[in-house]
């Protein structure tokens, strides 16, 4: 049974509205991505960002309906998300790009802190980790 909007806690309604803004943020720029004359962006990127909108979704989708098992969601969105973010951050001469990359960066650290993750992980961490998704 979800539980009452209004008497859900203010951190879990903030994850909710990051991750379903994070998740239109990443279709926009994925739309951006596919309709560019440019072909700069291709195979595993796009990817990527299809995979955030999908994990962003379903976090979003656990938390408004408050299973037990949304911080496992959020943790995957928590990755997903920092990853996203630092591919974006490779194109950050391109406001599509950057803005795609802020917001999954504000998703990432809603849906980390909604996991229960107490440790950040490094900058190298980060980089490995966006490396192993793509």
């Amino acid at each position: 049974m979800a539980t009452n909007p209004i008497l859900r806690d203010s951190d879990m309604e903030k994850c909710i509205n990051n991750c379903l803004t994070c998740a239109r943020v990443c279709l926009e720029t994925l739309h951006h991505c596919l309709n560019g004359r440019s072909n700069r962006f291709q195979g595993n990127h796009i990817t990527l960002l299809q995979m955030c909108v999908e994990a962003c979704q379903l976090s979003a989708k656990m938390m408004i309906a408050d299973l037990k098992f949304h911080h496992q969601s959020c943790e995957l969105c928590y990755e997903i998300c920092e990853a996203c973010a630092i591919e974006c951050e490779r194109y950050a001469d391109d406001p599509v790009m950057a803005k795609c990359a802020d917001f999954c960066r504000r998703c990432a650290e809603s849906c980390r802190g909604m996991a229960g993750m107490t440790v950040r992980m490094g900058t190298s961490s980060k980089t490995e980790t966006a490396r192993n998704v793509l």
